[in-house]
């Protein structure tokens, strides 16, 4: 689309004008906070003392008709947005090319500061390795093959931190480039390479946010198409190139308000969430539970002896029933490895609760093994589990536990079938590789 009169050598056409007019209304609908949810999500924050999980879910509002992230929105959005430009078509008759160089001006302006806000909202939550977070010993302790792809991806940029948050780093630095009139191209392009390949990965490894991350590009192609052809004139074809020469003029309160207005999105979205996401990073990372489980149990356990209604299963790879081996967790999560089998849950797009049953990370996408949370009542030595899995809502245990060594640990109880329980685990002292000093000769 023709700029207009931004370089004063052209004028907008009758096609360009009535193009620009949906493009306007679909940009607005797009990037403007206009559902009632996101409002309500926003005067329910503590703003004296917000949290880095309610920054981030502003940072992430996306226009939904049907309650999830799909294309169909986008198809709505464009009717909507060609009906509307169609019943503006008389009143904006009057417009002259200096209106719709305004309007250009501030739809990218609008659409400028809604793309750093998506892109520093995740970049954010890499730059303090939040999002990808290492592997649990669960993780750990499950088999490859028992991952599905998107849970692959995942753990193997949360084995790397130091690259993630080197790849936060990057989309910060665009993010910030985009508040900026001048630099807003560069950010824009340094965009589309980055969430390009989020896009391309999201596909193959069939993740959740391809929907998301097309509309971060989406937005991303829109700002860079003011520069794009002069790029393409300069470097390619090395022809001499005007700059945008339009610029708004600002003048008292107004250029007050303008400078104000930058600052505090920059603070709140940039030093204030950057500052909570650091201190979510060391105390409470919303990937994982954070209630504490049971005190100095944390470690992989071999099961030594089983009992399921006083009979004894000896090991067997391939008994039914038989447990193989137990995490405990240092948060409130038992993991179970049976061949019992497990129907995966699922849940592979962004998202942040400070609800411990909402937080399913580290089951999510993984096999092999069932997770429980627990309660733990100290005066009886009672451990109360249920299983986290949604597909297995209605399972729980409530079992005895008594410390025969300091790495020996007895369950008894009961399961939901009313089958009695008797298990007997050993702590082992397990090394990870990642975890060792890879300069260092390792024995293991």
């Amino acid at each position: 689309m023709s700029t207009g009169n931004l370089n004063n050598e052209r004028h907008w056409t009758l096609t360009e004008r009535n193009v620009f007019r949906f493009v306007l209304i679909y940009f607005l609908l797009q990037a403007l906070p206009i559902s009632i949810g996101y409002w309500a999500r926003l005067f329910s924050i503590n703003w004296f003392s917000p949290d880095y999980q309610d920054i981030f879910n502003l940072t992430r509002f996306y226009p939904s008709f049907f309650g999830e992230d799909s294309f169909v929105n986008w198809l709505v959005i464009a009717i909507i947005a060609l009906a509307g430009a169609f019943a503006l078509k008389k009143r904006f008759e009057k417009f002259t090319d200096a209106d719709y160089d305004r309007l250009y001006y501030w739809l990218r302006v609008i659409v400028r500061y809604r793309l750093a806000i998506a892109v520093i909202g995740y970049g954010i939550i890499k730059v303090w390795p939040l999002q990808a977070p290492f592997p649990s010993i669960s993780n750990l302790n499950t088999s490859y093959g028992d991952f599905n792809n998107w849970k692959v991806f995942s753990l193997s940029l949360g084995v790397v931190p130091s690259y993630e948050t080197f790849l936060g780093l990057f989309e910060v630095l665009a993010g910030l480039l985009l508040f900026f009139r001048r630099t807003a191209s560069i950010g824009a392009i340094i965009i589309l390479v980055f969430t390009g390949n989020v896009f391309i990965s999201n596909l193959a490894y069939e993740g959740g946010e391809y929907v998301y991350s097309f509309y971060i590009l989406s937005f991303a192609l829109f700002v860079l198409a003011q520069d794009a052809l002069r790029i393409h004139r300069l470097i390619a074809l090395e022809q001499p190139t005007s700059p945008v020469h339009f610029k708004p003029h600002f003048a008292g309160k107004l250029a007050t308000v303008r400078v104000v207005s930058k600052i505090l999105v920059v603070l709140l979205f940039v030093v204030i969430y950057g500052f909570k996401a650091s201190d979510g990073y060391k105390n409470d990372p919303y990937q994982f539970p954070k209630s504490t489980g049971l005190s100095n149990s944390a470690g992989f356990y071999n099961v030594r002896e089983f009992r399921l209604n006083q009979k004894e299963h000896p090991y067997s790879a391939t008994d039914p029933v038989r447990w193989r081996d137990v995490v405990f967790e240092k948060w409130a999560t038992i993991s179970i490895r049976s061949n019992r089998p497990v129907v995966l849950q699922t849940s592979n797009y962004e998202r942040t609760s400070r609800n411990d049953d909402e937080r399913d990370y580290e089951l999510a996408g993984s096999g092999g093994r069932h997770y429980y949370s627990y309660t733990v009542d100290t005066v009886q030595h009672l451990l109360h589990l249920q299983n986290k899995n949604r597909h297995y809502a209605g399972e729980k245990l409530t079992l005895n536990y008594s410390w025969l060594s300091d790495s020996t640990l007895a369950l008894s109880g009961r399961a939901t079938n009313q089958d009695s329980i008797y298990v007997v685990l050993d702590r082992v002292s397990k090394k990870y590789l990642l975890l060792q000093d890879r300069r260092e000769k390792i024995k293991l």
